[in-house]
C-alpha cells in the first residue's frame, strides 16, 4: 500500500481495519498495541511462563500428573533457567528438577536406586563415588550404581 493510500485514510478518519489485521496476522503483534498503542507489542506472556510436565512419586514410582505453569521470575536472577525441567511431587513438597545435566556434584538430585525413585542429597566421593543420603541411612556407591534423572533447581514446600 502506498504512503499516500494510508494518508488519505488517516486524514479523512478512517481507521484501517484491514491493514491492521493484515499486520496482525502476519507479525503477531498485539491488536490492541496496533490499534490504540496501549499495551504490549507482543502477547509474549507464554514468553515469561516455563511450562513442564509433573509427575508424582508413589511408592517409589514416578507417575504423569499433568502439566505445570511457573513464571520464570520464580527462579534465581543470575542463575541459568532449567533446560529440561520437570516437576515432581512428593508427598506435599514440590521439586522442580532439570533433567540436563553436565556432572554431578554435591546437591539435591532425582535418583533411582533399585528400582525405586527419591529425592536424595548426592556428596561426591573420590574416584566416581557417591555418598547418597537424604532418606534413611546414608551409603556410599559407584556414580553408575544409581540412575540419576536430574538435579533439584527449586523446593517448593
Amino acid at each position: 500500500m502506498a504512503a499516500s493510500s494510508l494518508s488519505s485514510r488517516y486524514k479523512r478518519g478512517v481507521f484501517p481495519a484491514d491493514i491492521v489485521v493484515k499486520c496482525v496476522a502476519e507479525t503477531g503483534a498485539n491488536l490492541e498495541w496496533l490499534a490504540t498503542g496501549q499495551g504490549r507489542k507482543f502477547n509474549d506472556d507464554e514468553l515469561d511462563i516455563l511450562k513442564m510436565p509433573r509427575s508424582k512419586i508413589v511408592d517409589g514410582q514416578l507417575y504423569d500428573a499433568g502439566t505445570l505453569m511457573l513464571d520464570k521470575v520464580i527462579f534465581l536472577p543470575g542463575k541459568p533457567l532449567p533446560q529440561q525441567p520437570i516437576c515432581v511431587l512428593d508427598g506435599l513438597i514440590q521439586y522442580i528438577v532439570d533433567q540436563s545435566y553436565s556432572e554431578v556434584y554435591d546437591d539435591d538430585w532425582l535418583v533411582e536406586v533399585e528400582g525405586k525413585t527419591s529425592v536424595r542429597t548426592l556428596t561426591r566421593i573420590p574416584v566416581r563415588k557417591v555418598r547418597v543420603s537424604g532418606v534413611g541411612m546414608a551409603f556410599d556407591c559407584g556414580i553408575d550404581d544409581i540412575k540419576i534423572i536430574g538435579r533439584v533447581v527449586l523446593t517448593i514446600k
